[in-house]
């Protein structure tokens, strides 16, 4: 049993989250999640010793109250923010796994934060420096090397559409595919000059393995 005594939020108090997260438990209490966050992940980013502490109780919550999953992920990419972050984070690859699950879905119900919550599950699965770049990949055109051929290819997210194309001065966007949902959570592309059918680690285990 957690002795929350000893164990510092990032307001360097003690003993109020397991008092807000009872609270969170037993009722809709908007404000007690706000001070959540604040206390748990301040300005989204800041996590402390019992932000750790408390992701199994969230892990409960998390099937039932969308705020509990998106404030476990945002623990998990705080990560990168604490010294003692991977250490903390260790032993509790189950936990951890059912948090991704529920991501998962999530992420396949299609949300209007889809880019939010993709983000939420590339932390759950350990990747927190590609979560935390995320929050700027929207709403544009990205040049990228195909792997195989070199050639550039350019993938279009968020209002402009989702696909890879081969660009051409003269004719536009040629060779357009399709960004789509892989066997895994994430959108794997059939990248535009790569051979039709052709997938990028549509494994989940294979993309969850990714360091």
């Amino acid at each position: 049993m957690t002795d929350w005594t000893q164990v510092v939020d990032t307001r360097g108090e003690t003993e109020r989250v397991p008092v807000l997260l009872d609270l969170v438990e037993r009722e809709e209490a908007p404000e007690a999640w706000e001070e959540l966050w604040d206390r748990l992940c301040l300005h989204g980013g800041t996590v402390s010793p019992a932000s750790f502490t408390a992701l199994p109780r969230l892990a409960d919550l998390a099937p039932a109250t969308a705020q509990a999953l998106e404030l476990a992920a945002a623990i998990a990419r705080g990560t990168l923010q604490h010294p003692d972050g991977e250490a903390l984070l260790a032993g509790r690859p189950k936990m951890l796994s059912r948090l991704r699950d529920l991501a998962d879905q999530r992420l396949r119900s299609r949300p209007a934060e889809y880019d939010r919550v993709f983000g939420d599950l590339l932390a759950l699965a350990g990747q927190y420096h590609w979560s935390a770049a995320l929050e700027n990949f929207a709403d544009d055109f990205y040049a990228v090397s195909c792997p195989d051929c070199v050639a550039e290819v350019t993938i279009a997210i968020g209002d402009y559409g989702f696909y890879s194309a081969i660009r051409d001065w003269d004719r536009g966007d040629i060779e357009r595919r399709e960004l789509g949902l892989g066997t895994g959570a994430l959108a794997y592309p059939t990248v535009a000059c790569w051979p039709s059918g052709s997938e990028i680690a549509t494994d989940r285990d294979e993309w969850r393995g990714w360091g």
